[in-house]
C-alpha cells in the first residue's frame, strides 16, 4: 500500500491548484482528512474525467473524482476541487458555526470541522438513515460535530456563520437564510429539473434590514435533488435562466420586492439581480 500521508499532501496541492486557492488552512484540511474513512469499505467505484472505474487501494481515492456511496440513489462523495472552490470562496474560519445540509458519508463534514477547529461547531444533516449512521461513526473523533439524521431543509436549524448545501435546491430557502448571523454565508446549488445549475454564494449584510444580500454564482454545477427544497415552477425558471442569461453577472440576492427588469431569475419571495 502506498504511503497515504504523501498521497494526501500531493492530492491537497492538486485540488487547491484546480480550485485556484492557496489558502493554507484549506490545503492542510484536505491533506489531513483520510477520505477512505468516509467512503465505506473498498473496493470503491469512482467517476472522473476519464470515466468510471474501480479502485482497491485507498491511494486511488486521492484524485479529483466522485466516489459512489449509494449508486442506486445517485449519492456520492462529490468532486473535491468543486468543494475546495466553494469553501475557499466562503472562507470558514476558526471558531465559526457551520450547518451542513447533506452530510453524505461525512468527508466534507470533517473538512469543515478541520477549518472551524475545536472552538467551532458543525451541525451536519443527512436524511438517508444509513449514510447518517455511517457519518456519525466516522466523525466520532470530532467533538465539535453533531450529525442529525433528518432533513436540513426544515426548521429548526441552529444559528450559523455558514450554511452549506450539498444537494440541488430551486431556491435559497428562508430556513437557511434566517439561520445566518450577520456576516454569515450561504452556499447552495440552484439547479433545474435535470440537475444542472450554478453554485450560489450569498452573504448576509452586517446591518439591518437585510433584504438585499451580496451574491454571486461561483461555478456551473450538477447535483442530485435536495428533498424538501424544490418547486417545479422554480426549476423551470432556473432552466431558462441558465440557458438564456449570463450567470456571471449575478451580484445580489433580494429577499423581497418585485423583480427588477433584467433579473437573472425570480422565485417565491426571492430573486437574483
Amino acid at each position: 500500500m502506498t504511503d497515504l500521508s504523501q498521497q494526501r499532501a500531493a492530492y491537497a496541492a492538486r485540488i487547491a491548484a484546480r480550485a485556484r486557492t492557496d489558502d493554507p488552512a484549506l490545503i492542510r484540511a484536505f491533506a489531513t482528512v483520510p477520505r477512505e474513512a468516509f467512503c465505506g469499505p473498498g473496493p470503491w467505484t469512482v467517476l472522473g474525467e476519464d470515466g468510471a472505474g474501480t479502485v482497491e487501494d485507498p491511494a486511488g481515492l486521492y484524485r479529483d473524482v466522485l466516489v459512489a456511496l449509494r449508486p442506486a440513489a445517485g449519492l456520492n462523495n462529490g468532486e473535491p476541487s468543486l468543494h475546495a472552490l466553494c469553501l475557499a470562496a466562503a472562507r470558514p474560519r476558526p471558531g465559526e458555526r457551520a450547518v451542513q445540509v447533506g452530510a453524505g458519508g461525512g468527508y466534507y463534514t470533517a473538512i469543515l470541522a478541520e477549518l472551524v477547529g475545536q472552538a467551532g461547531r458543525v451541525d451536519a444533516y443527512e436524511v438517508e438513515p444509513s449514510l447518517a449512521a455511517a457519518a456519525r461513526a466516522a466523525l466520532a473523533g470530532y467533538a465539535q460535530v453533531t450529525v442529525h439524521a433528518r432533513s436540513g431543509a426544515e426548521a429548526p436549524l441552529p444559528p450559523a456563520d455558514l450554511v452549506t448545501v450539498a444537494a440541488g435546491a430551486t431556491a435559497p430557502l428562508p430556513v437557511w437564510l434566517d439561520a445566518l448571523a450577520p456576516g454569515g454565508r450561504l452556499l447552495v446549488p440552484l439547479t433545474a429539473e435535470r440537475g444542472g445549475g450554478g453554485m450560489l454564494l450569498a452573504a448576509r449584510p452586517a446591518g439591518e434590514p437585510a433584504e438585499v444580500w451580496p451574491a454571486r454564482i461561483l461555478s456551473p454545477v450538477s447535483f442530485v435533488p435536495c428533498a424538501g427544497a424544490r418547486r417545479p415552477d422554480e426549476a423551470a425558471r432556473l432552466a431558462a435562466a441558465f440557458r438564456d442569461r449570463d450567470w456571471r453577472r449575478v451580484h445580489a440576492l433580494h429577499r423581497s420586492g418585485a423583480p427588477a427588469p433584467g433579473a437573472f431569475v425570480a422565485g417565491e419571495g426571492w430573486w437574483l439581480a
